[in-house]
């Protein structure tokens, strides 16, 4: 039992955290190291000092181009203009993810196959579920019954205008060049935030008697001390793995893709479409993302390479993209499928690639990097006599999240009526998805989800996310037994609906195409007013 003059003693020096060292850079260090040095305010006298260690001779992955909504709210946090991010980051507007080919084989189905994940909310939502009546009476495609913005992306234009406030306007998030916001993010968080930098090679990592880190060792003959290390050094996991050894759980017997392959594709043209979506394409194996910034394509091939391989992999790529490939050269990416047990260890916290990676269907790499530095910043062990208390918590909290993660990634595959390879075939099968998932759409079948079956404040994808997908992929729960409930919001329904006509058609009308609003920010910014 701790009594109340315990505290007091808590408070000692000895016991309190003063330095704080991340181990590594790219886009999950340098997130961190902003993160906590605007909530630690490191700029003041006597604050908490954080130190960022990178190396020149490790690179960046780079290639994690998509995000999520939740971008928005962590570059206003740390004060980043939006529209200096977006001339610095090579940034564009993504709206949605539009899956192509993943319900049917187009070799075999020759009607439209696709549907989009939106970010916009479905009309009606937090307030009314539209849903059972689409099911009930909907004609079109479910993304575009509940939302404006699915013919917005068709059209590529922009979810706000030139003269729209920061941040402001529909639902969106940003496709980014990696390493270009990486590069920003190290230049705001030293000049404007405080954040110590420090470039060498770290070789050994010292620990006390109890297993807690004190320092690391680098190859120039530096030790750098701290009281609590994050660990941002990639796949390499240097401290959670190399050095702590935490259990690793692998997805791969739920997903099976492994590698990726990716090419840079120029625009033919200067004034060339720019997608306000990430394009996600099934094949074979595996399927492709295709990314437009301002200057080039991203575009890549996710696979399994135990159904197919990396020669046909970079077949399937090519073809893809066509004539535009020729002469570009391709990297392939080996892709480590899973998270640490603990992400939480002593006083050492993984984020980014060290703490886990889910395929990037989804575009959940940044968005768990955001998450896990905003949770470590606002509950920040100032005690050291807090950190078991607040490992427990960090821990329960991410486990979780990876979970969810899992599940609703397997939902696009499973949902799938694909047969026409056996990878298609083995995604398909019950026996591979989660029981947790499998426990959902049972629910699911015999009627339609809703914001009871996401309670918690740490669910990534609640009940708008899963409806686009389910509906998208075909999925129809069972709603007979609800019709004369359904009847007396009938009316609500029809109004919404209305409402949607009238929004969409002003919102086509009103907004420019997304490389009109690209180059117009880049010349005049966005109205922080």
């Amino acid at each position: 039992m701790v009594t109340l003059w315990n505290f007091g003693n808590y408070m000692h020096s000895n016991n309190t955290v003063k330095e704080v060292v991340i181990v590594g850079g790219g886009t999950s260090g340098w997130i961190t190291a902003a993160y906590l040095a605007k909530t630690l305010n490191c700029k003041a006298k006597n604050a908490i000092k954080v130190t960022l260690v990178e190396s020149e001779d490790i690179g960046t992955i780079g290639v994690g181009e998509g995000t999520f909504p939740t971008i928005k709210t962590t570059l206003q946090f740390l004060g980043i203009s939006e529209s200096e991010f977006i001339k610095e980051a090579d940034a564009t507007f993504k709206q949605a993810i539009k899956f192509d080919h993943w319900q049917y084989d187009p070799k075999t189905y020759q009607e439209r196959n696709d549907y989009f994940h939106l970010f916009d909310v479905p009309k009606g939502a937090p307030y009314f579920d539209i849903s059972p009546f689409w099911l009930a009476h909907g004609q079109q495609d479910f993304d575009e019954s509940v939302s404006a913005q699915t013919k917005l992306c068709r059209n590529n234009q922009a979810p706000k205008k030139i003269t729209t406030r920061e941040f402001d306007g529909l639902n969106y998030a940003y496709h980014l060049d990696a390493v270009k916001f990486a590069r920003f993010l190290r230049k705001y968080s030293i000049e404007k935030l405080g954040v110590k930098h420090q470039v060498a090679t770290i070789d050994k990592v010292n620990l006390d008697d109890d297993a807690f880190i004190t320092s690391v060792e680098t190859t120039d003959g530096h030790t750098i001390r701290g009281d609590f290390f994050v660990d941002c050094s990639g796949f390499r996991a240097l401290l959670i793995g190399e050095t702590y050894n935490v259990d690793f759980e692998s997805t791969q017997k739920y997903l099976f893709v492994d590698n990726a392959i990716a090419i840079q594709v120029p625009y033919p043209k200067e004034d060339s479409p720019i997608a306000t979506h990430t394009i996600s394409t099934a094949h074979e194996a595996g399927w492709t993302w295709d990314i437009g910034l301002s200057g080039r394509r991203g575009v890549g091939y996710v696979y399994s390479s135990a159904h197919t391989s990396h020669e046909r992999a970079e077949q399937v790529l090519r073809e893809y993209i066509g004539e535009d490939a020729e002469g570009l050269q391709a990297r392939r990416i080996p892709m480590k499928t899973g998270y640490r047990t603990k992400q939480w260890h002593k006083n050492c916290v993984a984020i980014g690639l060290s703490a886990g990676f889910i395929e990037p269907l989804e575009s959940t790499a940044i968005a768990m990097i955001e998450l896990a530095a905003k949770l470590f910043s606002e509950e920040f062990p100032y005690s050291k006599q807090a950190f078991s208390i607040l490992e427990k918590q960090f821990n329960d909290v991410f486990i979780y999240r990876w979970q969810a993660i899992v599940d609703f990634v397997k939902l696009h595959y499973l949902l799938s009526k694909r047969t026409d390879s056996q990878f298609w075939i083995d995604n398909t099968n019950p026996a591979s998805a989660p029981q947790s998932l499998l426990d959902k759409l049972a629910k699911w079948q015999l009627s339609p989800p809703t914001k009871n079956d996401f309670p918690s404040i740490y669910d990534i994808f609640g009940l708008e996310s899963h409806q686009y997908v389910l509906y998208g992929m075909g999925f129809k729960p069972d709603i007979s037994l609800k019709q004369a409930a359904m009847a007396q919001q009938e009316g609500m329904a029809s109004n919404y609906l209305q409402q949607l006509a009238k929004q969409e058609a002003n919102l086509s009308a009103q907004l420019p195409k997304q490389r009109q609003l690209i180059e117009q920010i880049k010349q005049h910014g966005l109205s922080k007013l």
